[in-house]
């Protein structure tokens, strides 16, 4: 889906020249592991809860989450659930707590967070040759 909204000027043609009162969050386009699984019991899991929370859960974005975000990433994995199991009461607390975490290019948009490729690891340095082993060889 592409983006909306009109394509940036060139810099220098910009009529806002200030600059924006909030930066972009820029994220490493590396998928997060350190997410946690669905609770186990109380609550059946359907299929399609199951595989939202694993594309969620490793956002990259995720990285940036504390223990609060998690808790409120929980809750909307049950809105999910009671949507899947034919609530559609819920759709729009879904959407709205979906746009919160930023499961899409658009809702990412709006949170001003921006997905960047990560910088290739630098090659590790060469051994350094000490001169003094060098020295009086010739002479």
């Amino acid at each position: 889906m592409g983006v909306t909204g009109r394509k940036p000027k060139p810099p220098g043609q910009a009529v806002n020249r200030n600059k924006p009162t909030h930066d972009w969050t820029e994220v490493p386009r590396i998928p997060f592991e350190g997410g946690p699984d669905l609770p186990e019991g109380g609550v059946a899991w359907p299929a399609a809860t199951v595989r939202w929370w694993d594309s969620v859960r490793r956002m990259p974005h995720a990285v940036l989450w504390d223990e609060s975000d998690w808790r409120f990433a929980l809750d909307t994995a049950l809105i999910h659930a009671a949507m899947h199991a034919g609530d559609v009461r819920v759709a729009t607390e879904l959407r709205n707590r979906e746009k919160v975490l930023g499961t899409t290019m658009d809702f990412r948009r709006d949170l001003r967070i921006r997905y960047v490729d990560p910088e290739p690891e630098a090659a590790p340095a060469a051994p350094v040759t000490k001169l003094d082993d060098y020295r009086g060889l010739y002479g």
